[in-house]
């Protein structure tokens, strides 16, 4: 058995809660800017956008992706470096510039035939709320607003765009007995 992060200071009763919703997710949705990144946005002189991604939360991504697990993203802004990112990572449904983000959720959940049982959110500010409270597992990076992470059914122990998502591609893995052979593949 791999001993990793997954060892966290939740009560066993919540945990074992948590592993039960996560054994059942189909499809990892993620929001970019403070959960995929630092919530930081850079802008050279002239004027071009620059965003900084965790390349553990890569890794994490394509190894999800590889067990099986659908990944996408909702996110309220447009940015052409989150599309180049999300194509490097073999990400399929990226939904940008969508305020509403329920009308994504939507859209993706008809085009998969999926219900929002078996949907995993991750989030960090208030437009993330509906989805993180609609989904089976609503999740907060441990840096997202206090009220959100009050509503969220788990939060991270690492900050946005500092390995959180790589912890919950971990924690779904690891609910669907799949990390170790991820793990192990390379050995």
């Amino acid at each position: 058995m791999i001993c990793s992060a997954l060892v966290w200071v939740w009560p066993k009763k919540l945990m074992l809660k948590i592993y039960e919703k996560a054994a059942k997710i189909r499809l990892l949705l993620l929001d970019v800017d403070g959960v995929l990144t630092d919530r930081k946005i850079y802008y050279t002189d002239n004027g071009h956008e620059c965003k900084a991604f965790n390349l553990h939360d890569g890794l994490g991504i394509k190894l999800l992706i590889r067990t099986g697990i659908e990944v996408g993203i909702i996110t309220t802004r447009e940015s052409p470096i989150v599309q180049r990112r999300m194509q490097e990572l073999g990400v399929k449904h990226v939904y940008q510039g969508f305020n509403d983000k329920n009308i994504a959720l939507e859209q993706i959940t008809h085009s998969l035939n999926l219900t929002t049982h078996q949907i995993a959110y991750v989030g960090d500010d208030l437009p993330d709320l509906p989805i993180i409270r609609k989904v089976a597992l609503g999740i907060a990076v441990a840096d997202a607003l206090e009220y959100v992470r009050n509503h969220a059914d788990w939060i991270t122990k690492a900050a946005g765009g500092q390995g959180a998502v790589r912890e919950v591609c971990e924690l779904i893995m690891h609910a669907q007995g799949t990390l170790n052979s991820v793990y192990e593949h390379y050995l």
